[in-house]
């Protein structure tokens, strides 16, 4: 088993071998890729199965649904390489140029970031994600999945280090941490001088334990406490089938809403017709509706405790609350949501603007669910995860978010 130390060191080496290489090169090579793990399918859902029965007793089932591959969903990771490879390159873009009184041109230009470490857990297709958008970027990815997806992880890498040796480039580009214990997360986070960006992507635990011990740079991608707000004014046909799509189509992801925040004027119409399809006319998977003292009087439920509106479930589970005002909602929103996305079903377009401008999330939306929280579905291809801070990256992380940038003086003899 190759230590993590020597993963690191042959990741930092490899940095210098992407500099320079053409964007066309890159293209071709996340082309080789995306054909490898279809080429490559069978092997890559048989070590999926054999993650899938280690892991069944051991896991809830929505996290089940998580770990899984199917033959589409492989040919999902497939396509969002592809369309990866058709975005223009981040690399070399002038963001800022400047002449200065005594003739110096001052260009910003963005830059690879050169080795970016991403900690992960039981999503195989992150494998993917992560490896494609850093080699667009120009950088090299040191991928850490979990324990429960491990064999998922190294048949999928394995494939797309065999499609970058096919157009020439050095397979340590993506390279894989074979030690899954906690040791190998806290190297990483502590990799001064060999990782020059971690990105963790995972449960709340993950995300602290990285931003309170990291000693190298860290983008904070958020966990998902995401709230659908139904106004007075709202569709009421429109708003259930939002809330629905929002909680039930994929639960255990961080884009799923949480909380259902409904305007008192209309709670008496909807709530009944909500709990009747997320409830009673579900045989499989019915959603537990966790409800204020308000809700709970009208269509009884789980009686919300302390932390009904802090909690990102990840389940069939939806906390509801009723407020008076849209500036009521925005305030519960802003003091209970970690910044991921928030919704607003409504046909009032002051109720709109307030909502739009005053909620502080990353992704705000009118009249649409929160699934679309997504690297793909905005246009990045696919996204390395949600970031819910302020610098840097906000929202889906792409192949932008992924560089930095460097300052190029053009002189013609000037001293100071």
């Amino acid at each position: 088993m190759t230590s993590t130390k020597e993963i690191l060191i042959r990741a930092k080496k490899t940095v210098s071998a992407l500099r320079g290489v053409s964007d066309e090169k890159i293209n071709e090579a996340l082309l080789a890729m995306a054909d490898a793990l279809i080429t490559e399918a069978d092997e890559i859902l048989a070590a999926n199965d054999e993650d899938v029965r280690r892991a069944e007793g051991h896991i809830a089932p929505v996290m089940i649904d998580r770990l899984r591959l199917t033959r589409d969903r492989i040919e999902g990771m497939a396509k969002g390489i592809r369309e990866i490879c058709a975005l223009p390159s981040p690399l070399g873009k002038v963001q800022k140029r400047t002449e200065r009184p005594n003739g110096l041109i001052i260009e910003r230009v963005s830059a690879p970031m050169g080795v970016i470490a991403i900690i992960y857990e039981s999503r195989p297709n992150v494998t993917s994600d992560a490896a494609a958008l850093a080699l667009k970027s120009g950088s090299v990815s040191v991928l850490r999945g979990g324990k429960e997806a491990y064999a998922s992880a190294k048949a999928i890498t394995d494939a797309m280090r065999r499609g970058l040796e096919s157009v020439g480039l050095p397979a340590d580009a993506v390279q894989l941490v074979s030690d899954t214990t906690r040791e190998s997360a806290n190297e990483l986070m502590r990799a001064k001088g060999y990782v020059d960006l971690l990105i963790p992507r995972g449960g709340a635990g993950l995300i602290r334990a990285c931003v309170e011990n990291a000693t190298v740079p860290c983008l904070q991608t958020g966990t998902g406490i995401c709230h659908i707000y139904v106004d007075k004014s709202a569709d009421t046909d429109m708003a259930l089938d939002i809330i629905e799509n929002a909680k039930t189509s994929r639960p255990s992801v961080c884009n799923a809403a949480e909380v259902c925040l409904v305007h008192r004027d209309i709670a008496r119409e909807l709530l009944p017709r909500l709990k009747e399809r997320l409830v009673d006319k579900r045989a499989e998977n019915p959603v537990e509706l966790i409800t204020d003292k308000e809700a709970f009087a009208i269509i009884g439920g789980t009686p919300a405790g302390e932390d009904a509106f802090d909690t990102e479930y990840l389940d069939y589970k939806l906390a509801i609350g009723i407020v008076g005002s849209v500036e009521e909602a925005v305030e519960h929103i802003n003091t209970h949501s970690t910044m991921h996305s928030e919704s607003i079903i409504t046909r009032d377009a002051e109720a709109e603007a307030y909502f739009t401008s005053s909620v502080d999330s990353s992704s705000v939306y009118v009249n649409a669910s929160t699934r679309f929280t997504d690297g793909g579905e905005f246009g990045l291809g696919c996204e390395m995860g949600i970031s819910t801070q302020k610098l840097h990256a906000r929202g889906p992380v792409g192949i932008e978010e992924l560089t930095t940038y460097k300052y190029i003086i053009h002189g013609n003899g000037q001293v100071r």
